[in-house]
């Protein structure tokens, strides 16, 4: 009953913060948060309003920057009150991190700027079926990283199956081809696998990594600078290229342009592919109780998109490798409980640990009729990695999801 009123006295503040001196505001929000029980995140839906105590200073830099980023869209509200959100989560999750909240405000505003030139202004961004990392004049991977990193508790972070990691990038050195076939939990999975890997001495292997997107993080305004600052292949999935009849065709017509330019950057040898089979992020089972520890199974692998990546291998005519990936980051960056068809989802932020965990290689032998087993193996490969991540951070802090 207290969130619930908690919940609402903070809907009632944003509906009115535009008519009350900011410093009212900010007094309200932490007299609030002062006040409220501190839920573990396995008590909470992905769009809670986040409880953590932040200083008078951080409260104070983070309004400033929600008041400079409505003054710039006075005419739409349901933006205001997304970007509010998110950069209310973000100083949240870095203020819970330990960066000082000015590092936290030039990090966060820089990232709607991008967003609002990039996404939404008259210098929007448009992707290719294949697109380079923006590197200069500026560089968009490092910004990325250097984004997300103060959200990620690296300490507590854990890599298994290093060895696999580096086994598979020597192959990628020797002019072979590696494919990933990963779970995706989260907005954040490509700085994840950065971060990561650059916590095993692959820092420089992991910004040649090339990323399997799908529409969303080329067209959605705050995703976008981002995938600027990545290696993509940009093709619709399963899941979304039937969402308007009327851009089936032209989807479809891309998807073919991007599998041609997949099979060419393949035949040269040395890439190293990102792909999650599943066609989209891992999504929390609703159906169990608040109470527990929430579940994330693995969204199933689709045997026809692991198919199409061991036909294209076979196709290049370069030795290719498999290697099944385990990603835990739901619990950095919480999806929505639903799919949704269109962009502007509301972003959420935790300050988490995070890990991945790199499988034997899975062979790449056997025809059509041996496809689905050469899937399922892969997967249960993937899951059980994720239950070995999950059990290995929860024994260094009381991690939330279940395994």
């Amino acid at each position: 009953m207290f969130i619930r009123l908690t919940l609402l006295t903070l809907a009632l503040l944003r509906s009115t913060a535009a008519f009350l001196p900011s410093g009212t505001v900010s007094f309200i929000r932490q007299r609030i948060r002062s006040l409220s029980p501190s839920p573990p995140l396995s008590s909470t839906i992905t769009d809670h309003v986040t409880t953590h105590a932040m200083s008078p200073e951080a409260m104070a830099a983070m309004d400033s920057v929600i008041a400079k980023v409505s003054a710039q869209i006075p005419d739409q509200p349901k933006t205001q009150q997304m970007l509010s959100h998110f950069i209310q989560e973000y100083f949240v999750a870095c203020d819970v991190g330990g960066q000082p909240s000015e590092m936290t405000a030039e990090k966060i505003a820089s990232a709607i700027q991008f967003g609002m030139k990039y996404g939404m202004g008259e210098d929007k961004y448009t992707f290719g079926v294949s697109h380079e990392a923006l590197r200069e004049p500026f560089d968009y991977y490092t910004w990325g990283c250097d984004f997300f990193r103060p959200t990620m508790d690296l300490s507590n972070s854990v890599v298994l199956g290093d060895e696999n990691l580096k086994e598979a990038f020597r192959q990628v050195a020797a002019g072979e081809n590696v494919v990933f076939l990963a779970n995706h939990q989260s907005e954040a999975d490509p700085q994840v696998f950065s971060l990561l890997l650059e916590k095993v001495g692959l820092g420089e292997e992991a910004a040649q990594v090339r990323y399997i997107a799908g529409h969303k993080v080329t067209t959605d305004p705050l995703a976008i600078p981002f995938s600027m600052g990545r290696n993509l292949l940009c093709i619709h999935s399963k899941k979304h290229i039937d969402a308007d009849p009327e851009t089936k065709p032209a989807k479809q017509k891309q998807n073919l342009q991007t599998m041609s330019a997949m099979l060419k950057i393949m035949r040269k040898g040395g890439a190293s592919l990102w792909v999650a089979p599943s066609g989209g992020r891992d999504r929390r089972d609703v159906s169990v109780s608040l109470s527990e520890p929430p579940s994330i199974p693995i969204a199933p692998f689709d045997s026809k998109t692991v198919d199409m990546f061991r036909l294209m291998g076979n196709k290049s005519k370069v030795p290719t490798h498999f290697y099944p990936l385990a990603m835990v980051s739901y619990e950095l960056c919480p999806p929505p409980d639903t799919i949704e068809a269109g962009v502007g989802e509301r972003r959420n932020v935790r300050y988490s640990p995070i890990g991945i965990a790199v499988g034997k290689e899975v062979p790449n032998v056997g025809g059509l009729e041996c496809r689905h087993a050469f899937t399922e193996h892969a997967q249960e490969e993937v899951q059980g990695g994720y239950k070995q991540l999950v059990e290995n951070i929860r024994e260094n802090v009381p991690f939330r999801c279940a395994a």
